[in-house]
């Protein structure tokens, strides 16, 4: 069983898709669900987490410097499956201890972004594991947590937009005018979910509402042209952040795009709720 002050995390995660408030506001949280290594039983443990590409995400088995691991990290070494609730999604994963110099790497950028995991690395005498949570494959599309595609629209954008939030505020307090390796990968990991949605909505999404309502076409044109649109700007943002990118241009590339998208995002919202809502009605 959570303690009392997991357990508050916890129900505010699920009942607000991932935002929390208090001292967790902008924090980076996930919610690991392992299997017991002795009892079997499911535990659910809320954990800071670092965006690593699309594939995988990382956590660190810090436990506050406690000089044993966290229970979590010890299910994992039992049983390296796990459920991950990242807010707008759920989906399972297989965990995987990094060693050697690729969990010194990650260790090294989560520390460049927040010194206090090097505090609690001097607090104890073992190595602070990190572990690498790769999502499952399964047939079908992801599980948003959501009650109907209209409000899965709408979960998915929330996300979109608290993370690039939570970018445009590391690049504001980001120190001189370099970035950070961690940031770096922040930027990157948010450009390829954002293709990788926007290709899911050109593909499936938009020929499906096409079929249901011939008359949205002119609408659906138009998202699909303002997508070319975000493109060109996550390009940017790409560029912006690579190795040679100084931090003031990846801030100026960032507003151009955050500008971009949430007008695109509240567009879409307004024009694809009331088509999926009516397509759910009718199936």
């Amino acid at each position: 069983m959570p303690n009392d002050f997991n357990r508050r995390v916890i129900d505010e995660f699920r009942a607000r898709r991932g935002r929390l408030s208090g001292p967790f506001e902008n924090a980076r949280l996930l919610l690991l669900t392992t299997t017991g290594a002795r009892s079997g039983d499911p535990h659910t443990t809320p954990v800071a987490y670092l965006p690593d590409g699309g594939d995988r995400v990382l956590v660190i088995a810090s436990a506050g410097g406690s000089p044993r691991h966290p229970d979590w990290f010890r299910n994992l070494l039992a049983r390296p499956r796990a459920t991950v609730e990242a807010g707008a999604f759920t989906y399972e994963a297989r965990a995987v201890v990094l060693t050697g110099e690729e969990r010194d790497r990650a260790f090294a950028r989560a520390v460049e972004g927040d010194p206090g995991w090097a505090a609690y690395q001097a607090k104890t005498e073992r190595i602070i594991p990190v572990v690498a949570l790769y999502e499952v494959e399964r047939p079908g599309p992801p599980h948003v947590n959501a009650s109907s595609p209209g409000e899965a629209i709408k979960v998915v954008h929330d996300a979109f937009r608290r993370e690039l939030a939570l970018i445009r505020q590391e690049l504001a307090s980001g120190k001189g005018g370099t970035l950070g390796a961690q940031l770096r990968v922040n930027c990157l990991t948010f450009c390829q979910g954002l293709h990788h949605h926007h290709a899911g909505e050109d593909t499936a999404l938009f020929p499906f509402l096409a079929g249901r309502h011939p008359r949205s076409a002119p609408v659906l044109d138009r998202l699909r042209e303002e997508h070319e649109r975000i493109a060109v700007l996550v390009e940017r943002l790409r560029r912006a952040v690579s190795a040679d990118g100084t931090a003031e241009g990846a801030r100026a590339e960032a507003v151009r795009l955050t500008e971009e998208l949430e007008a695109h995002l509240d567009r879409e919202e307004e024009q694809l709720v009331p088509l999926l809502d009516a397509a759910t009605r009718t199936t």
